[in-house]
């Protein structure tokens, strides 16, 4: 069977324009995967009160990143897919699709795919796994064949935050970093943020967080009071998991660590929070704090390294089983 890969992330506004913010916002706050409150008691506040008031300021956020190309995570998600494609060759075509907005949506993506291929592997943009991300995929791709007739044969690539080549791809990038910028007193390893409640219920992002910084402390040969992994990108009043970054960034700088080098292994592309958010507001955070020398590590995007990885991932799941959709557009193993 021809298979066909297809790299799916969380998706980016189609414009700076505040209609365009607003319907990727509403994409993303209104997936149950990732605001698990009841509808009627989120819609409400949802509608009411955010999808009026937010959108106009993330659009001066975006604004401060965006690039004639357009959205960063777009870009660079699309050089990735190139990369992928190229390392792949012709014969495994490879399609990128977007969960909200800012690019194909998954269902168009796999009806490009089936065209020519009777075997889809779909690898979500997220290295270590979570309900809110890998999960949401899983949603969009089940829902996309549970409407098929003709189904192809799927594999679903649940995370590879421990794969050596992801490991060492990150490894190498902050060798890159240093040897380029020089190196500093800590690295921080900041990474997205959840509410704890998803740990509790079983979501195995922390942990996996956790596996992938020991690893690359590990690969880099660090000791252990020399980095620190923190989460980012809180959201609401919930207790989300900790230590948060900005709390982190201060708290180093206010011991006398002056200079520190932070970089974000959870996302496969650099976006709104990883150049706004910390390449800027956790900048200031820092530096107000009393720390002077700080730098950002660009995300792996479409870098040599990083799409070899992908390349081992695709390479990997060729011999594993596959899965296909029951009638009830559930996914059941197959061999």
């Amino acid at each position: 069977m021809r298979t066909g890969v297809l790299l799916v992330n969380s998706g980016t506004p189609a414009s700076l324009e505040t209609r365009d913010v607003r319907a990727f916002l509403a994409g993303l706050l209104g997936d149950p995967r990732v605001v698990e409150i009841p509808r009627l008691l989120w819609w409400p506040i949802l509608h009411g009160i955010i999808l009026r008031v937010r959108p106009a300021a993330s659009a001066k956020k975006y604004a401060a990143i965006w690039t004639r190309q357009g959205s960063p995570l777009a870009v660079q998600s699309e050089a990735l897919r190139r990369g992928l494609q190229q390392a792949l060759g012709s014969d495994v075509p490879v399609a990128l699709a977007m969960l909200y907005t800012g690019g194909t949506s998954v269902r168009d993506a796999i009806d490009a795919l089936r065209i020519s291929c009777q075997r889809i592997l779909v690898i979500p943009m997220f290295p270590q796994s979570c309900g809110a991300t890998t999960g949401a995929v899983f949603d969009q791709v089940s829902a996309a064949f549970r409407e098929l007739r003709d189904v192809p044969a799927l594999e679903f690539v649940s995370g590879y935050h421990e794969e050596p080549g992801y490991i060492e791809a990150l490894a190498a990038s902050v060798r890159d970093h240093e040897a380029h910028q020089g190196a500093t007193r800590h690295l921080v390893m900041s990474f997205h943020g959840i509410p704890e409640q998803f740990v509790r219920k079983g979501d195995p992002y922390r942990a996996q967080c956790e596996r992938t910084a020991h690893l690359l402390a590990q690969r880099l040969g660090l000791a252990r009071e020399s980095w620190t992994l923190s989460f980012q990108s809180r959201f609401g009043r919930a207790r989300w998991l900790q230590p948060y970054t900005s709390e982190t960034l201060a708290a180093l700088a206010q011991r006398g660590v002056d200079s520190v080098t932070i970089m974000c292994p959870g996302f496969a592309a650099d976006c709104l929070e990883t150049l706004e958010e910390i390449g800027m507001e956790n900048r200031d955070i820092f530096r107000a704090a009393g720390g002077k020398a700080y730098s950002y590590i660009p995300a792996l995007n479409a870098r040599t390294d990083h799409v070899l990885a992908l390349r081992a991932v695709v390479s990997r799941s060729a011999s594993a089983p596959t899965a296909v959709a029951d009638g009830t557009g559930a996914l059941a193993c197959s061999g």
